[in-house]
């Protein structure tokens, strides 16, 4: 007897009902937990620096010295802005993305933002595991937190939801901790829903 055919199963369906950024300092978790949350929701994952570096055909840091942060901030706004007019995904976002005002206008307008707010300890000890941040590269790396730190964290402070994001949970755990602040804004909130009502 042979099983059912798995190409002609349908689909799971989507939870999410609208697109959700997630935001924050480098380091704090974005795409790892993105995919998480993403695959909990049955929803697509996209990283915005993925698709900036696809579509200029060079890596970040090759960006930063032959173009300057300017010119980045500017793809990044163009590809973000493209993102959020596709399906509902989960969209994790580059550190310095959510600084921009039209970027947080477009994700407000299309969907809500999710804060994964990490201590400075945090921090440090994620980003000392590559060396392929061009912000940390002009100075002591814990000076040049500290600061994004004071400077953006107001900014992060905007978005909808704000999730801690710190060495002592999982990955996992912080996805479920995603999960379970976008339902409780659901209730909080039933006319700006993010996810869909069960059938």
């Amino acid at each position: 007897m042979r099983g059912v055919d798995s190409l002609s199963a349908s689909p799971p369906i989507s939870r999410l009902a609208r697109p959700i950024a997630l935001v924050g300092l480098m380091g704090c978790g974005k795409t790892t937990v993105g995919s998480r949350v993403a695959k909990l929701l049955n929803a697509p994952f996209r990283d915005a620096d993925a698709e900036i570096v696809a579509a200029a055909g060079l890596s970040i840091p090759e960006i930063f010295e032959k173009h300057g942060e300017a010119e980045f901030r500017r793809g990044e706004e163009r590809v973000i802005e493209r993102l959020l007019t596709e399906e509902p995904m989960i969209l994790a976002t580059g550190g310095g993305a959510f600084m921009s005002l039209a970027t947080r206008t477009a994700i407000k307008k299309a969907g809500g933002a999710v804060w994964l707010n990490a201590d400075l300890e945090t921090l440090m000890e994620r980003t000392g595991r590559r060396d392929t941040r061009p912000l940390l590269k002009n100075g002591d790396p814990k000076e040049i937190l500290s600061g994004l730190m004071a400077q953006r964290y107001p900014v992060y402070a905007e978005a909808d939801i704000r999730v801690e994001s710190t060495l002592k949970g999982t990955a996992e755990d912080v996805a479920r901790s995603i999960v379970a602040a976008l339902e409780a804004h659901d209730v909080a909130t039933p006319h700006a829903p993010f996810l869909k009502a069960p059938k």
